[in-house]
């Protein structure tokens, strides 16, 4: 079996390399605030998004490359490898963008794809509550119907920038009586709406992306209900999977602090090779496993 990159593979990787080596910014300001940060990232996703380099593995008709599995790992392992700034819309371009392309109708498609792509318009996910985290089918959100909307009540926990989302995707549960992952519904949510109170959550960093996010009667559109009633848990299914698949570019990042840190343990300091000593020795050799 041969594992070597084909030559569409290779001209791939070094267009981006050569886009990198151009436009990579050489210097990435500190930020003053968390406010501050979102507006660079927001600069530096619209010039991305320029060039065509944001959602490369979205298919042609919506804005992407339709790059294949192998090159948009390439994509994730080349943007970490140069040390490049993540995108702010990471959430819309991961999740909501593929979803959408799986499950939304034509109008939602037109409406929502291009101004997540450069970042016009920013999205959050509002699955996880306090009480459904790990079991994320005990969420207790509802969603009841009235007329042409639905009036949505309840609590969601550890939404990232939600403070900056005009967007998120929501489950909420539209049938009390079913079990589990049954009663479910899925919606896009419109974050600027009455009855929508967003407190952030300070971290030990001191740093405030994650947020607490209160809904209390807020009415909805039906037209922004994604898929059929009652069928959310599927769609949110195509959504996590493209969450786990994310995790390319943290995996090459962890890699190259590891070997720096490896190469860093075999240099003498104060007279002495840190990677000489045994126990350092079974850190980093555990550390690689």
């Amino acid at each position: 079996m041969d594992l070597a990159f084909s030559a569409a593979e290779e001209a791939f990787r070094a267009e981006l390399r050569a886009w990198l080596a151009a436009n990579l910014p050489r210097q990435i300001p500190e930020p003053r605030s968390l406010a501050e940060e979102v507006a660079w990232l927001v600069d530096w996703q619209r010039q991305l998004a320029a060039d065509r380099w944001v959602g490369v593995h979205w298919p042609h008709a919506y804005g992407g490359r339709g790059a294949s599995t192998v090159e948009n790992y390439i994509f994730q392992e080349e943007m970490a490898r140069a040390r490049a700034p993540e995108i702010i819309n990471r959430i819309g371009v991961n999740l909501v963008g593929p979803t959408l392309i799986h499950h939304g109708t034509p109008a939602q498609k037109e409406r929502y794809l291009s101004k997540l792509l450069t970042a016009e318009e920013i999205w959050c996910q509002l699955f996880s509550e306090p009480n459904a985290g790990s079991d994320l089918t005990a969420l207790r959100c509802k969603a009841e119907r009235d007329g042409d909307d639905f009036v949505v009540s309840g609590q969601k926990v550890w939404t990232s920038y939600a403070q900056f989302a005009q967007w998120g995707i929501l489950l909420a549960r539209t049938d009390p009586s079913a079990p589990k992952a049954k009663g479910i519904s899925f919606f896009i949510l419109d974050m600027r709406l009455p009855g929508i109170t967003i407190r952030p959550l300070k971290q030990m960093t001191g740093s405030e992306e994650f947020n607490e996010v209160f809904l209390e009667n807020v009415r909805v559109p039906a037209a922004n209900l994604v898929g059929e009633l009652n069928r959310g848990w599927e769609i949110a299914q195509t959504t996590l999977a493209h969450e786990r698949g994310t995790s390319a570019r943290q995996l090459v990042v962890h890699r190259i602090l590891l070997d720096e840190l490896i190469a860093l343990a075999r240099h003498s300091r104060h007279g002495s090779i840190p990677a000489a000593e045994p126990v350092l020795r079974q850190h980093l050799a555990q550390a690689c496993v």
